[in-house]
């Protein structure tokens, strides 16, 4: 019987060394609760680590060198450290259990997971994305989270491994990433802009709303009336003006202004009480229709966890990390 789900640790502690079984003591335990809170059944998934051996103190730096004795195509481990080409044959062993059990998706469990599969390190942004593995055995679907092992350090972070997890059984259904389809208008004219209220604003059910910004200035304005369609509007780039006469720029703030006074129009905020105190100071634009607020329901939801946008879409959509998309940043924004 496939599993639909391989769950990848770290290497062996001292009663898995033991039992040479992974995930099994304390930290097993621990990983058996999380996935019954995530609904998974532990006996449903399929167990393994990077290596199925033990570190001596624990500590995976043990298994590091110098590059010059670097697995070759991989990158550093830990500040600096690359795992030694003798613990190669561990990735084939890893290789060849990913061939074997063909899983739709993989839980990378913690950054030496990550760095098997992703060759990156970085969990604590990785986390709660798919990506697809380029390193050991490419083509499989990879959902990173935090190891468990990691909680008892950081207990905090314990309700996002649980909402990762019940991503991961969503993503369980397919072994394919699928990303939703969306239809973004950039580099509007003033025609596209009246176009866009037109066809799609007007009469809508909810409106997204959403803000960019720079200084005391707001720089773009982000409209989505629906979940597949959205439009920005730029007001300045780089610095610069967006738009090339003062006739122009006072349309686009005039139809702003419009759609975001309208109460027949209901809107959505992500902490919308910065973005609506910040739109009438910085632009003396009124909003009125404001109904929901994404960070507060789920704040509602999960009171203990992180309410930023980047974490809201990582646990609650199937995007890809647009936050680590972008290059150097010139607007700035709070949205927590």
């Amino acid at each position: 019987m496939k599993n639909a789900i391989l769950i990848l640790g770290e290497a062996y502690g001292e009663t898995e060394e033991r039992q040479k079984r992974p995930f099994v003591g304390t930290t097993g335990y621990e990983l058996t609760r999380l996935l019954n809170e995530a609904g998974i059944r532990r006996a449903d998934c399929y167990l393994t680590n990077v290596f199925n051996l033990r570190p001596p103190g624990n500590k995976i730096e043990e298994f590091c060198g110098p590059k010059a004795q670097a697995i070759p195509l991989y990158p550093a481990l830990v500040r600096s450290m690359y795992v030694r080409k003798e613990f190669e044959p561990e990735l084939d062993r890893l290789k060849e259990e990913l061939d074997n059990i063909d899983p739709n998706v993989v839980v990378a469990m913690g950054n030496t997971a990550c760095w098997a599969l992703l060759g990156k390190t970085t969990i604590s942004s990785l986390r709660g994305v798919t990506a697809i593995s380029t390193h050991t055995l490419t083509g499989f679907k990879v959902l990173p989270t935090y190891h468990p092992a990691a909680i008892f350090r950081n207990y905090p972070i314990r309700p996002i491994v649980v909402m990762d997890l019940v991503k991961a059984k969503r993503e369980s259904e397919h072994s394919t990433i699928k990303r939703p389809k969306r239809e973004v208008w950039i580099d509007p004219t003033i025609e596209d802009i009246e176009r866009f209220r037109d066809d799609y604003i007007q009469g809508c059910n909810l409106l997204s709303v959403d803000i960019e910004t720079s200084g005391n200035q707001v720089t773009m304005l982000g409209l989505a009336p629906s979940r597949s369609r959205s439009l920005v509007i730029p007001f300045s780039r780089a610095g610069r003006n967006y738009w090339p006469t003062p006739a122009l720029e006072r349309k686009a703030w005039q139809i702003s202004k419009d759609i975001l006074a309208d109460p027949g129009i209901p809107k959505v905020f992500q902490n919308g009480l910065y973005d609506i105190a910040f739109l009438w100071r910085s632009a003396g634009l009124a909003v009125y229709g404001a109904e929901q607020d994404t960070m507060l329901l789920h704040h509602a939801l999960q009171p203990e966890s992180i309410k930023d946008l980047g974490f809201l879409g990582s646990v609650y959509t199937d995007e890809g990390a647009w936050k680590r998309m972008r290059g150097k940043r010139t607007t700035i924004k709070r949205d927590d």
